[in-house]
């Protein structure tokens, strides 16, 4: 299953045009991938977002992080989404979307300018907030993808578009399933400047 053909950069650029034409919003859960440990994978049909432990039975907090000073895990990377049909033009395979180690597979446009960081997302009765941290393609995930995709996501004007996906964090716990919809609630209050003070 960790094997599979690696799309050239060329090849990747033809599937790019049905990746954006993702939903801006009204978007839909694909995938639940809980990782119960190192390497491991459960795939299922409904899962539960807790504000403490990010998706339950995950791994993520119990694997802490390497970027903190005791080992624990970062609260902005509780969660990391990815777009399912990026991740369906480099896997190839629906089984293989695992692979990528994400939690949430979603059709969802996760650009920049679609869901800038403090963006909020209504999944089943849960609600998610995007983090700022990059998400972006690892070793691991070039050995399963290929050099090229990582490469690819990385290119001027593709980083935007946040094809490797995001990093969220849980702010109202509750129950998701797949098939439910992705709404946006709120986008971060734009700054004004203050005139003639």
């Amino acid at each position: 299953m960790t094997n599979g053909k690696h799309l050239s950069l060329e090849e990747l650029e033809t599937g790019l045009a049905h990746v954006a034409q993702s939903p801006k919003d009204n978007g839909e859960l694909k995938l639940i991938v809980r990782r119960p440990a190192n390497g491991g994978r459960e795939i299922l049909e409904t899962g539960e977002l807790d504000l403490t432990v990010g998706l339950v039975g995950d791994n993520w907090k119990a694997r802490g992080s390497n970027k903190t000073p005791d080992g624990s895990a970062l609260p902005d990377r509780q969660l990391t989404i990815t777009n399912a049909r990026m991740i369906a033009l480099v896997a190839r395979e629906p089984e293989r979307w695992q692979l990528a180690g994400d939690q949430l597979f979603v059709d969802l446009d996760l650009s920049a300018d679609n869901l800038p960081p403090g963006t909020q997302l209504t999944i089943g009765s849960a609600i998610v907030e995007v983090t700022p941290p990059p998400h972006r393609g690892c070793k691991k995930f070039a050995e399963r993808f290929g050099d090229e995709a990582v490469k690819f996501m990385s290119l001027p004007g593709k980083t935007e578009m946040h094809l490797r996906g995001v990093n969220a964090k849980v702010v109202q716990p509750g129950a998701i399933r797949v098939g439910d919809a992705l709404r946006k609630i709120r986008k971060p209050a734009e700054t004004s400047s203050t005139i003639g003070l």
